[in-house]
Parts: structure tokens; C-alpha cells; sequence
């Protein structure tokens, strides 16, 4: 499934512990940047403007140029700030008096599904380049890694696209309401339970198993358990927020630093076995059907639109997450 660079002189105890590293890393600063309104905007702000200068100047050299890893890191640093500025934008109307919050408006409160919907079709976009331009196997234009093309790639394409459709009750995304021990003002999406979040991260790893197979050990396994296991546990019903942060940290280090995972020492690469390749897409489309599925039947069932009302409401994680909330 993976290769350790053994050659090079890594071993298999001192990848796990670099990648116990990378996770722990992306699992801390997401708490730096969601616990604190100033640490949000030095992360997605600050950063980003400093290391874009760094991008096109001293780094131009050796900085991903490609069309797919630009719009990556942007789009998610502008998920980010995007965010951020739902979670902590208010005011109040000079004619009227009145205080008025941007979480508490509609039209912004489509940015979140959008901007996920976007990030979702670069990838699947990309999948489908790959199946159809690297079909049995070649190196990709930037010289960084072998893939090989096939039917898994349209198989996690479709994988995708079931993901994007099954997005539903963005208009019941809401804040974390301040209590004694989080203050972090969470944007939280009650409606996006663990079943949607389990389908997204079997196709975002199957995606990279695909795609990008030098970057899956740590972008397809400790980038997408980190924001899981954040939504799980101390940050319930925020994962896109967690998720959208940890991409940016990630992404904004392997523009910064991409021979970490393309030369590096404990560079992991995959041993391009086809058996894995179909097994990983096929999972995640059966899984992603599923949850599809299910969304039909509950709209059915309860006569909800999953698009303009939340859907999930009597379920007892909904119930969980929406209690959290302001």
C-alpha cells in the first residue's frame, strides 16, 4: 500500500513518528487558529500574504507552480477567511441601530457549501485528468510523482460529485455559542453528521491514493484524520471549519517546503498496486451511494428539503451539535 524510503535512510519507526508528528502539528494549530479570533487572522491573513511574497521571489525555483496545488492552498486559505469572518463580522446599522451579525445572513451563509463544493470538483476534476491523461501509468507534468490512471479514478469522481449533492441544511449552519471552557465561537454545521464526514474522508484518501499517491501517507491520512478527530471529540459540529484550517496549514507547508514529501527522507511514496487503487474508489463510492441513499429516504420520510431545511433534525448527533450552538 505505502513504500518507506528505507534507502534513504528512514525506518519504519521514524515515518510513524513524523507522521505522529504532522498529525499532532495540524491538530494543534487548528486549535491556535479556532480558539482565538487574532490567531485566525495571523494564520489565514498574515501567513499567507507573507509566504505568497515568498512563493513568487526566493522560492520560485522550487514552490509548486501547477494550476491543481495553487488553487488548492487558495481556496482553502480563502475558506478560511471566509469563515472567519462569518464567526466574527458584526456590527451595527447606522440608520436603524440595529446590531446585525453576517452568520445571521443567508447569502453568506452559502459560502460555506460553496466554497467545499468548489474544493471537492478540483479534485474530482483532477481525478478524471489523471484517468483519462495517465491512463496506465506515467509521470505528471511537474515531474513530481508516477501515477496511474484507470477506472478507479471515475469511479471516485462519481464518488465526489455524490458528495457534493449530499451536502445538505447549510441555511442551519450557526455559532458555537462562548461557555467557560471554549470560547472558540465555532461556525457549526449541525446537519453535516459523522456518516457525511466518514464518506468525505474515504473519498478525499481514495482521491489521493489516485492522484496523488507521494502525498497520501500524510495529505490522505494525517491531513484528514486530524479535523476528524477534532469534530469527533473537543470541536463537535465544526468540522468543515476544522478541516478548511488544517488543509491551509498543510497546504501553505508543502508550497513552502515540497520536497518534505517528494525527496525528503521520510518522503512515503505508494507501490502503485492496482488491487488498492480499486478497492479504496469502489469503497468510497458504495459508501458515498449510501449516504446518498439515506438523504433521499429521510427527505421522503420527513418531506424536507435537504437544500432549503436541515434534514437530520431528529437525530440524536443533530441534537447534540444544535445544543452547542448560540
Amino acid at each position: 500500500m505505502f513504500s518507506f524510503n528505507y534507502d534513504g535512510g528512514a525506518s519504519f519507526i521514524s515515518v510513524w513518528l513524523v507522521w505522529i508528528l504532522v498529525f499532532s502539528l495540524l491538530f494543534v494549530l487548528n486549535e491556535v487558529s479556532r480558539r482565538s479570533k487574532i490567531g485566525g487572522f495571523l494564520s489565514f491573513v498574515v501567513l499567507p500574504t507573507v509566504l505568497s511574497i515568498l512563493w513568487i521571489t526566493v522560492l520560485k525555483d522550487t514552490t509548486y507552480t501547477d494550476w491543481f496545488h495553487l488553487a488548492k492552498v487558495y481556496s482553502a486559505i480563502a475558506g478560511c477567511i471566509g469563515f472567519w469572518c462569518i464567526r466574527y463580522l458584526h456590527g451595527k446599522n447606522k440608520k436603524t441601530g440595529r446590531e446585525w451579525r453576517l452568520a445571521d445572513n443567508k447569502i453568506a451563509l452559502c459560502f460555506p457549501p460553496l466554497i467545499l463544493a468548489i474544493n471537492i470538483l478540483e479534485a474530482v476534476v483532477r481525478d478524471i485528468q489523471v484517468g483519462i491523461q495517465y491512463a496506465g501509468g506515467g509521470i505528471l507534468a511537474d515531474g513530481s510523482m508516477r501515477v496511474i490512471g484507470g477506472s478507479w479514478n471515475y469511479m471516485n469522481a462519481l464518488a465526489g460529485i455524490l458528495n457534493i449533492i449530499t451536502l445538505t441544511g447549510w441555511l442551519g449552519i450557526c455559532i458555537r455559542k462562548k461557555t467557560s471552557k471554549d470560547k472558540s465561537q465555532d461556525m457549526l454545521w449541525p446537519d453535516m453528521l459523522w456518516f457525511w464526514i466518514i464518506a468525505y474522508d474515504l473519498w478525499n484518501f481514495a482521491y489521493t491514493y489516485n492522484a496523488l499517491p507521494g502525498h497520501a501517507w500524510y495529505c490522505g491520512f494525517a491531513l484528514l484524520l486530524a479535523p476528524t478527530v477534532c469534530a469527533f471529540t473537543i470541536g463537535k459540529g465544526a468540522w468543515l471549519q476544522h478541516r478548511a484550517h488544517t488543509l491551509a496549514f498543510w497546504c501553505m507547508f508543502a508550497q513552502t517546503f515540497p520536497a518534505f514529501i517528494d525527496k525528503g527522507k521520510f518522503a512515503v511514496s505508494s507501490t502503485y498496486n492496482e488491487s488498492y487503487l480499486f478497492i479504496f474508489s469502489l469503497v468510497a463510492l458504495l459508501f458515498n451511494v449510501a449516504v446518498f441513499v439515506y438523504m433521499i429516504y429521510k427527505a421522503r420520510k420527513t418531506k424536507r428539503n435537504p437544500y432549503t431545511s436541515e434534514l437530520y433534525v431528529d437525530l440524536n448527533k443533530y441534537k447534540e451539535v444544535k445544543a452547542l450552538a448560540e
